[in-house]
């Protein structure tokens, strides 16, 4: 069993490098919308759920749709977000950003792990208790580093299903710490993304 600090422990995966929860595919989302929500990520604070750039256009039980005008873009973008910190380390938190591409093709989940992680375990993610599997971390900002997935039916339908995921971020390969996350309102959040 390997031990994960916070209020979640998880077993060992018995496929360590593969990734089970959806990766990114091959085409990318316009360069546009990745700068402008890279910009969001680089003021997205960990120690504070309201340090998270742009304005609050609404709320959805335990989410927020935050709305911002990034330079060079033609029209505001929105994201679905909500942050957590580690019960037991007030240093250490976790953004996740759920988001439609500007061109309304893709649909995306971006994590936002504290730096200091093992990049090579990971993000893992667990939707009541249950193993989702693990995605790969696609770049280090200077606050963070960032996993990414293409939000797909599946994984969306699962995430509108669940009450709470577990995001487990690893500092050694043998401890794990899981970031509780309560799913209460994403759905709703999700359907009101322009």
């Amino acid at each position: 069993m390997v031990e994960s600090r916070g209020s979640t422990r998880m077993e060992p995966s018995k496929q360590h490098m593969r990734y089970a929860f959806p990766r990114m595919a091959a085409r990318r989302p316009p360069l546009r919308a990745l700068a402008g929500f890279a910009a969001a990520l680089l003021v997205v604070g960990f120690t504070s759920a309201a340090v998270a750039q742009g304005a609050v256009k609404s709320v959805h039980g335990d989410w927020q749709i935050r709305c911002d005008t990034p330079p060079g873009a033609k029209a505001e973008q929105c994201a679905l977000i909500q942050s957590v910190v580690a019960e037991d380390r007030s240093n250490a938190g976790l953004t996740v950003i759920v988001l439609k591409t500007a061109d309304q093709k893709s649909r995306l989940m971006r994590v936002v792990a504290p730096l200091g992680v093992l990049l090579p375990s990971g993000l893992g993610l667990k939707l009541d208790n249950v193993d989702v599997g693990r995605a790969g971390f696609v770049r280090c900002l200077p606050n963070g580093c960032v996993a990414e997935v293409v939000l797909d039916d599946k994984l969306l339908g699962q995430l509108r299903s669940a009450k709470t995921a577990t995001f487990i971020i690893f500092e050694t390969p043998e401890e794990g710490i899981g970031f509780p996350l309560s799913l209460n309102g994403l759905g709703e959040g999700y359907d009101k993304l322009p």
